[in-house]
């Protein structure tokens, strides 16, 4: 490949080891840490490199020998930067005896994450990914973030195109597995639904060949199908008697039907009953690692979802369910059947965009639009172009979230149950002040 070296690998893990960390942004660079030159459509660290090493780099690593300050005594020239970035995690990963779960899944990956974190540290010392690190650059950051101390590591894994899940796989080497659901997200980069199905199951297929374990919804007709013949941890609903832990949804509270104190109810602090699945996973989880069903329900019960995530918001005017961190057609359905079984208030709607959707986006929108209509939705908003291209009579369409804040400013909503759900480049937080 042509690579040339300012200094030995071995060197670059050493710095690692002696406690180095790692960073891929300049301007937040630390002194002592190791800084990764990395490229992008609209970037180029490299530019950065010399910057860096100024505000006290321990290193460089730049793939771009005419922006590298190659004659810097402390400068790592290699021939693609994420690739050492992903080879530096990989020895790591090798070297770490902490059993990692993946998780992977178009709707729910950071909620289920987090609430998995939540219930598993309450008896272990626990690493999960911060934030959605969960791509080619942020899961090799996350397990170079594992501590050696760490007693099990929970990766979420994202991915947009095929071979993503497998190659993150290749790195993290988990242990356990889990996806939340097979969904219509990302159709684009994934050439369609089939294209979904075969990517995300590619965890499935790295744990079938290296005797993983996988959690399964056992509620899921597909998950089940595409896991047969593994090592399973089911959970599920009053309809899988075969699972380990069941519940059934009711609003913010669950009752327990199997498990280790059945019978009985647990509040939670999410809305929409399409968390249920979210929940049991991490109570299928904690019950796997031998937590105590008293610190799962505890853990449960405390969590608060952030990031606009199936938050309940309550402000002077209205009650605002909140759920537009993203959106695709699987969990915007989803949000609006739950929606429909609110009772009290009047209710709004305000929806925005599903992004990355490719050449199904007018047929995917027009379903939602049509899903309205026969539903009875009285308070319609929409906000995107597609959305604006097909919304019905009665309903008011925005081509942004600017022309909606104008509308709102003459129109007030109050007294209402708002849902607001769309992807987040359509920026629906910025409604929150005029509601």
């Amino acid at each position: 490949m042509g690579l040339f070296y300012r200094m030995k690998t071995n060197d670059l893990y050493e710095l690692f080891l002696n406690g180095a960390t790692i960073c891929t942004d300049s301007r937040t660079l630390k002194a002592g840490e190791l800084f990764f030159a990395l490229r992008g459509e609209q970037y180029n660290g490299n530019r950065f490199a010399e910057d860096a090493l100024k505000a006290g780099a321990a290193a460089v690593v730049c793939d771009d020998p005419q922006l590298a300050p190659a004659s810097h005594p402390d400068c790592f020239l290699t021939g693609d930067s994420l690739m050492t970035l992903q080879a530096l995690a990989i020895r790591y990963r090798s070297e770490l005896s902490v059993p990692i779960l993946a998780i992977t899944g178009s709707n729910g990956k950071t909620t289920t994450k987090e609430l998995i974190d939540r219930v598993l540290k309450t008896t272990f010392q626990v690493f999960a990914t911060h934030g959605n690190l969960n791509n080619h650059i942020g899961v090799p950051l996350s397990i170079l973030s594992i501590p050696r101390n760490s007693e099990i590591a929970v990766i979420e894994m994202g991915a947009n195109h095929s071979g993503e899940i497998a190659r993150l796989c290749e790195i993290a080497r988990p242990d356990y597995g889990l996806i939340t659901n097979i969904g219509k997200a990302h159709l684009e980069g994934f050439g369609g639904y089939a294209g979904v199905i075969r990517a995300k199951t590619e965890l499935y297929t790295f744990l079938r060949e290296n005797g993983g374990r996988v959690f399964v919804n056992a509620a899921d007709p597909l998950l089940m199908r595409l896991s047969e013949g593994m090592h399973r941890i089911l959970y599920g609903n009053d309809q899988t008697p075969s699972a380990s832990v069941i519940a059934e949804q009711a609003l913010l509270k669950l009752r327990w039907e199997k498990a280790p104190d059945p019978g009985t109810e647990t509040a939670t602090q999410m809305s929409g009953d399409y968390n249920l699945a979210n929940v049991l996973a991490a109570a299928a989880a904690g019950l796997q690692f031998k937590v105590p069903w008293a610190k799962i329900v505890q853990a449960i019960s405390s969590y608060q979802p952030a990031n606009h995530r199936s938050q309940v918001i309550h402000t002077q005017s209205n009650t605002l369910l909140m759920d537009a961190y993203n959106a695709n057609p699987s969990s915007m359905l989803l949000a609006l059947e739950n929606f429909s079984r609110w009772e009290g208030k009047e209710k709004w709607a305000i929806l925005g965009d599903m992004l990355e959707l490719g050449e199904e986006s007018e047929a995917e929108h027009q379903a939602i639009v049509h899903y309205l209509a026969e539903a009875g939705f009285p308070n319609l908003v929409f906000i995107g172009p597609w959305f604006q291209g097909c919304a019905g009579k009665g309903s008011q369409a925005f081509a942004d979230t600017e022309s909606c804040i104008q509308w709102l400013k003459d129109h007030p909503i109050s007294n209402a149950d708002v849902l607001l759900k769309g992807s987040r480049g359509i920026g629906l937080e910025k409604l929150l002040p005029y509601l």
